[in-house]
């Protein structure tokens, strides 16, 4: 099989880019958040956020599940600002180690760091601190969403929805 030959100065005298499938995608990036954007949350932990609250027979120290809403909170505050007017984020995929405990009292901060695109997934590096210690670290997945289209999916996996 012959391969056609087409020079670059005969595209660019057409006036067309080389490959129209780039030229779409560079304009839906420019929609997209940039990466290396950043944010931290802090938050003073309460006895509402410990697994003791879930179950007094356990230990009075930040519950996982509080520390990573704190790790979502912030990749959402990250990115916030760079999103198309009507969007969203979701998470879709948490890979988080708690590594330390933190009793009430303690401040917690958890930043969130937006390192790449996974096809339509924004991927995060997310760490919680307290003081000098890190409690957690690991990685957050959230895909872009418009809210009505997003929750009209949802109603339609529900025979009867209630709300």
């Amino acid at each position: 099989m012959k391969k056609r030959k087409t020079s670059h100065a005969r595209r660019k005298s057409q006036g067309k880019p080389a490959n129209r499938q780039t030229a779409k995608t560079s304009s839906a990036e420019q929609q997209r958040p940039r990466l290396g954007l950043k944010a931290t949350v802090e938050r003073i932990v309460e006895h509402q956020h410990t697994i003791q609250s879930l179950n007094p027979a356990l230990p009075a120290v930040l519950s996982t599940p509080s520390m990573i809403g704190l790790m979502e909170h912030a990749t959402v505050a990250a990115v916030l600002r760079d999103l198309p007017e009507g969007v969203i984020t979701v998470g879709t995929r948490i890979e988080v180690d708690h590594l330390k405990a933190v009793p009430p009292g303690a401040k917690v901060e958890a930043s969130a760091h937006f390192v790449e695109y996974r096809g339509r997934f924004l991927v995060f590096d997310v760490e919680a601190r307290s003081g000098e210690h890190v409690i957690g670290r690991g990685r957050v997945f959230r895909a872009m969403v418009e809210p009505a289209s997003h929750g009209e999916k949802a109603k339609s996996r529900v025979k009867n929805p209630t709300a």
